[in-house]
């Protein structure tokens, strides 16, 4: 079954819904990746969250999303759009860290201390970046964070990857909810009771319940659909743009370059191989002058 999001709003417009079943795009970023079990829960919610995120946007508009955590993963970054498609790189992929809880993974431990970092390039003159300190190293509790400090947004963020035992993907995807200016307190404690019933958007997935009764469960039946959006893993790279990025390395480095007959670059994303020999460095070194 395919991933997609659910865009929605309800009770009558004082909340706004994002959510999405990503199931086959973590799993393929998992075996892009090679991840181990906990940072294939880590990666996947930061990937589903982010893809989510990419969807207040416009098609053309782009993030880039970071987070540097003291944890055993480091590093993790994810860029997406308005078109619901995703990419990612994560330092350390191979992180089995079990929780005292049985059955679950410890994502906290994996991500650790540190900062999310959300830079938004909007066709402007500039870009932007905003940060928030990671409270719990959870990703979703992070991410609820991120959206009262650096937004001023009140929101609840739900995610959820469940791992089989031979480390493929059963079930992934999540929610975020947010509450529009002017929602009534009324409504505000009723999303609040009803997102405590609906517990762990993990579990949901697990019991093999639709995207659409989840959407419905949490708008209390009051949900106006905005519309529906296709969501995918997929890189953009290609040896035209290594090329150019080939073309602003130094004269130095360019002539060892050739003089090593060649070299071949990695793709962080995908990691797709391109080979550039002497010839298509003597052809790169010549389009420099």
């Amino acid at each position: 079954m395919k991933d997609y999001a659910i865009i929605a709003t309800a009770y009558n417009s004082e909340i706004r819904i994002y959510a999405s079943k990503t199931t086959n795009l973590v799993n393929e970023a998992r075996v892009i990746h090679d991840t181990w079990p906990t940072a294939t829960a880590a990666f996947g919610r930061f990937l589903t969250v982010s893809a989510m995120m990419g969807l207040m946007y416009k098609d053309e508009e782009k993030l880039t999303l970071q987070i540097k955590g003291n944890g055993p993963i480091g590093t993790m970054l994810v860029d997406t759009c308005g078109n619901g498609e995703v990419r990612g790189d994560i330092i350390n992929p191979h992180v089995y860290i079990r929780s005292e809880v049985k059955g679950k993974l410890d994502v906290g431990a994996a991500v650790g201390n540190g900062f999310l970092h959300v830079t938004k390039d909007l066709n402007m003159r500039s870009m932007f970046t905003s940060s928030s300190e990671l409270k719990t190293g959870e990703i979703a509790e992070d991410f609820a964070n991120y959206f009262v400090v650096s937004e001023q947004t009140p929101t609840a963020v739900s995610l959820g990857v469940l791992v089989e035992n031979d480390q493929t993907v059963r079930s992934a995807g999540g929610f975020i909810v947010q509450v529009m200016p002017g929602a009534s307190d009324e409504t505000i404690s009723q999303l609040e009771r009803t997102i405590y019933d609906i517990g762990p958007v993990s579990r949901w997935f697990d019991e093999q319940k639709s995207l659409e009764s989840l959407v419905s469960a949490i708008a209390n039946k009051t949900e106006k659909v905005l519309d529906i959006k296709d969501l995918h893993y997929k890189c953009h790279c290609s040896k035209d743009g290594f090329a150019r990025s080939l073309s602003a390395l130094d004269n130095a480095t360019m002539n060892e370059l050739i003089e090593d007959n060649g070299i071949e670059v990695v793709c962080h994303f995908c990691k797709k191989k391109y080979h550039f020999d002497k010839n298509d460095l003597l052809k790169i070194r010549e389009n420099q002058k």
